[in-house]
């Protein structure tokens, strides 16, 4: 009985114990399926969101680059077209009865079928139908018709313009390969990838990395001991600090110099007819200085278009107000000033609205913008920030001087003390125009279709309000108020388009691709999180350009190789995904600065006056009023002839042909985009510029007393930045001893090869055909499109 008992006893023990087991086996199961269920509904909503808001029309990103094509023109911001009393780029005005068909209304949200935009872009009767004929603006296609429709079926939300919504840092994405991403950059690329089925190249080579990295940051090649040194640091940062070392470099200053001189107009003679010599110089050392230095963005925008209104602003402050007066100045008899004194305020706008703020403000100078909602009385109003200097239209004839008032004096004492920066040749003064303004306030007003004399409206100076408002009791209403406008962290223009310059720099196109327009007709941005990420985390960095330009080079996205993949290509030709780095052919003073640097020749004195290369006789001449310092070209001689590109004198009318060739600016207007050609002028500049053919000769020589293999092995990698492939060097050799062959018979060609430039020869003079031979296969190298092409 007693063992009955136990036995009961531990049973009952053990079946407890089940029992427990099994109560909280099942609690748990129930919990685990539960969250399972959780889990998979929120996927579920996860997915309904990505659908639906994949479904979601955008006004920004859908409808309204189609109505800014097919319907701004007669239903947009200029009042003066407007046909029919509609607009449709207010929200209000769209969904308003219309004033000529009773009863409708030309878009009712929620129902397309009422709308009267719908009807009449799709009806086929020329009479009803929008566009009409008449526009030529074209009828939709199916695509464009279905955007509208469900846009207006889905309440036809409107939006504010995407550039005039201040830039949020969003939180980064959440990618499959986050492996591959270095910085925050490399999450929102990465993350556009995966969304259309694409994967990143590898990493480049490092002797390919080293060079575009040295060439984006500097315009010059890495030397043969950089090169050396890069390939064998095997640590893990490298790459990291090459990067540092070339930020830290002198040249760093001239490359990012060299686009900023583009947006500033940047030119050495004043234009129009008599094109006389002018001293702004100084301005180029200026902005040279400000990179090298770091000077943050918002300083260096501040100093430029206000430095003279700073409180005790010093000559180093109205130096960089140069900014504003490197525009085209007549000095010809019979002209009206005051045409050409509004003439240089309107230059300023343009300037102004589109280098910093990429806005084509100048496109309401004459009416009301037709797409962007820019005002004439708007355009004005910013006009008048720039009409109150001192400036006159017509200060003097030709030889008047090569500054204009204001004009600032530098002496010796100051750029030995004050401005070091600023590399003067001789003991003379230095006139710089530069701004200052008007004890009194002129009056500015609304010039009806933009002649200078037609006085319309009076106005008072405002910034442009659909942008930002301009708070008149934290601003003044003058230069320094707009600079100040300009730069606050609110606006949200400045950074995004700075931030969108320099990634087109180092790209080769922008995240906005109409990198001077941000306006209704510019393109949409291809990656909108990063670049206002961007351009929040510069304004939170202090606006640090060393910083900024860092990032974007330390990126994954920007160290993968240019390889292509031809499945890759065919779903993305324009490489907008950035599955790849694109090969970017250089700027035309890069060509130059890579040729001289590479063969020894490059002087690299930083800053002076600009100097003047070869160049084909009779181009100044033959385009000359014979009036001025400037009536024929006095080319320059010893280490002037071997300057960098970027002190190239620029004459307005006759810019420098081999640069033109190689798609410069010619800088007679703010240009903050390159256009990229390709034409046999640019091959024969190659072949035949005396530029390149004494890089050769002057390489050769230097290279005579070595063996041929390993002369050709040194220009190769000195050029190319790699180790030249086996079926290269055969091509090479083969090519070397060809024309070994023909110097050896024939002493007077080898003679009359090397007889280029003003380059004092060196070498044994009994090895001249080695040394002509040596020339033509190194005048090959630079011939190979890989040496202008950033890869």
């Amino acid at each position: 009985m007693l063992k009955f008992i136990l036995l009961r006893a531990r049973f009952q023990h053990h079946f407890f114990f089940i029992r427990i087991e099994m109560k909280l086996t099942t609690f748990a199961a129930i919990t685990f399926m539960v969250f399972i269920f959780a889990a998979l509904a929120a996927g579920c909503r996860s997915q309904a969101k990505k659908r639906n808001s994949k479904n979601r029309i955008s006004y920004n990103y859908d409808v309204r680059p189609i109505l800014s094509d097919k319907c701004f023109a007669c239903h947009g911001p200029d009042k003066n077209k407007q046909e029919a009393g509609l607009r449709l780029d207010i929200e209000a005005n769209a969904k308003a009865p219309l004033r000529e068909t009773k009863g409708a209304y030309a878009i009712v949200p929620g129902k397309p079928e009422a709308s009267e935009l719908i009807k009449r872009i799709t009806s086929a009767d020329p009479a009803y139908q929008m566009p009409t004929p008449e526009s030529h603006l074209g009828v939709l296609n199916e695509k464009e018709i279905g955007i509208l429709t469900r846009w207006i079926a889905q309440g036809a939300p409107y939006e504010k313009h995407w550039a005039f919504i201040a830039p949020k840092k969003a939180a980064l994405p959440d990618i499959g390969n986050k492996e591959w991403a270095r910085n925050e950059i490399d999450y929102f690329v990465a993350e556009k990838m995966e969304a259309h089925q694409l994967q990143p190249n590898a990493a480049a080579d490092k002797d390919m990395l080293l060079k575009r990295v040295s060439l984006d940051l500097t315009g010059l090649l890495p030397d043969l001991q950089m090169q050396q040194a890069f390939e064998t640091d095997n640590s893990n940062t490298a790459y990291e600090k090459a990067v540092d070392r070339l930020l830290t470099s002198p040249q760093f200053g001239e490359k990012m110099a060299r686009h900023w001189l583009d947006i500033s107009r940047y030119a050495d003679s004043y234009g129009y007819q008599d094109d006389d010599i002018r001293t702004q110089w100084p301005y180029r050392d200026w902005v040279i200085h400000a990179f090298n230095s770091n000077m943050p963005y918002d300083q260096f925008i501040t100093w430029q278009l206000a430095g003279d209104l700073l409180p005790d602003a010093g000559k180093e402050q109205l130096l960089a107000t140069a900014f504003l007066r490197n525009h085209k100045i007549t000095e010809e008899g019979g002209v009206i000033p005051e045409e050409y004194r509004v003439e240089y305020a309107i230059d300023k706008v343009k300037t102004f609205s589109k280098g910093i703020l990429a806005m084509t403000a100048e496109c309401a100078q004459c009416h009301d913008h037709k797409y962007d909602p820019i005002s004439q009385k708007d355009y004005y109003k910013l006009f008048a920030f720039f009409n109150n200097s001192k400036e006159q239209g017509l200060e003097g004839l030709v030889n008047s001087g090569p500054a204009k008032t204001p004009i600032l004096t530098l002496t010796t004492d100051d750029t030995q003390n004050l401005l070091r920066f600023i590399n003067r040749k001789d003991t003379a003064r230095i006139n710089v125009s530069v701004m200052g303004e008007l004890d009194t306030l002129r009056t500015t007003y609304v010039l009806n279709r933009g002649v200078y004399d037609q006085h319309g409206e009076p106005v008072t100076a405002g910034a442009l309000q659909n942008v930002m408002r301009f708070d008149t009791t934290r601003y003044s209403k003058n230069r320094l108020g707009l600079a100040q406008w300009t730069v606050n962290k609110q606006n949200p223009l400045t950074a995004r388009v700075f931030v969108n310059q320099l990634w087109e720099q180092l790209f080769g196109k922008g995240i906005v691709k109409t990198v001077g327009d941000f306006g209704m007709q510019g393109n949409l941005p291809t990656h909108p999180e990063l670049l206002d990420w961007l351009a929040v985390d510069f304004m939170e960095h202090g606006w640090d350009m060393k910083q900024l330009v860092r990032k974007m080079v330390l990126s994954a996205t920007y160290r993968q190789s240019s390889k292509i993949d031809p499945k890759a290509l065919e779903k993305d030709p324009d490489n907008v995904y950035y599955a790849r780095t694109s090969r970017i052919r250089l700027p035309a003073e890069g060509i130059r600065d890579v040729v001289l640097g590479s063969c020894g020749l490059l002087n690299k004195t930083i800053g002076g006056p600009s100097v003047k290369p070869y160049q084909p006789k009779g181009l100044w001449e033959a385009a000359t009023s014979g009036r001025g310092a400037l009536t024929s070209y006095s080319q320059d001689s010893d280490s002037d002839l071997y300057r960098r590109g970027i002190y190239t004198f620029i004459k307005l009318t006759v810019p420098p042909p081999s640069m033109i060739i190689f798609d410069a600016s010619n800088r007679d207007q703010c240009e903050v985009s390159r256009l990229t050609t390709n034409t046999p002028l640019q091959a024969l500049i190659m072949m035949n510029d005396p530029t390149v053919l004494e890089a050769s000769r002057v390489f050769a020589e230097s290279l005579s007393e070595k063996d041929a293999q390993a002369a050709i092995t040194t220009a190769f990698k000195s050029i190319l930045c790699r180790k030249p492939g086996s079926r290269e060097m055969d091509v090479l050799n083969s090519y070397y001893d060809d024309q070994l062959k023909l110097f050896g018979a024939n002493r007077a060609i080898a003679e009359q090869t090397i007889a280029t430039g003003e380059y004092p020869h060196h070498g044994n003079p009994a090895g001249i055909a080695k040394t002509a031979a040596l020339m033509r296969v190194i005048n090959m190298i630079y011939n190979m499109e890989e040496t202008i092409v950033k890869v």
